[in-house]
């Protein structure tokens, strides 16, 4: 992932959080590699990055991966981050083979931001598809006054794979971030994480 991610994570948990005026339809957004997510109203968005063009044909996932969402709520801020990574501009389409280790690159790094501890992992299915998923500890390296439950959730879809993170500064965020609803492909579930997700531990990536 790129080092933007964590650069824009950290200023959006330091930022004093603006007032603004309820918004009465809870927050969803649309991706063009085929999944919508929903927060509730209470979220605020913060900023919507647009897909690159399929003419740009980057390499590697560094390239390609861009913030398709970020929310954040309270104060102390909670945020909520999404990171796409278009199959177009990759240039080869991932399977759920490739998941593991996807997915624990975009965990590790958020080390470079966050002192975490006592990481959990887990894997679930959502329908057809397959998601993993990691909660831990942590706080900010410079700021370390607020602790935040950090949780990581990433899929595969068809057009692209994807990585819904959220630092909670409390409990109630993170069941938001978690329960928010979810369409993969056409195909929609009720909540993004199952009550049952850290039933199956994941793998291991291969690196």
């Amino acid at each position: 992932m790129k080092d933007r991610l964590f650069i824009a994570v950290f200023a959006l948990c330091c930022a004093p959080l603006p007032a603004q005026a309820p918004v009465a339809a809870p927050v969803t957004h649309s991706s063009e590699i085929g999944f919508s997510y929903s927060l509730p109203a209470d979220w605020e968005v913060v900023a919507v990055k647009p897909g690159l063009s399929p003419e740009k044909k980057p390499t590697n996932d560094s390239a390609c991966a861009q913030i398709a969402l970020t929310a954040r709520r309270g104060d102390p801020a909670s945020v909520v981050v999404v990171v796409v990574l278009p199959f177009d501009c990759f240039g080869r389409r991932m399977t759920d083979k490739d998941l593991p280790g996807f997915a624990a690159g975009a965990s590790e790094q958020l080390k470079q931001s966050f002192n975490l501890v006592d990481p959990r992992r887990g894997e679930y299915s959502l329908g057809a598809h397959g998601f993993w998923i990691e909660r831990a500890k942590g706080t900010l390296l410079v700021h370390t006054e607020v602790n935040y439950t950090v949780e990581t959730v990433c899929g595969i879809l068809k057009r692209g794979a994807a990585c819904w993170m959220i630092l909670a500064a409390d409990d109630a965020a993170l069941l938001a971030f978690e329960h928010g609803a979810i369409t993969l492909d056409g195909e929609s579930a009720a909540a993004l994480v199952p009550a049952d997700a850290f039933a199956k531990p994941p793998p291991i990536a291969i690196r």
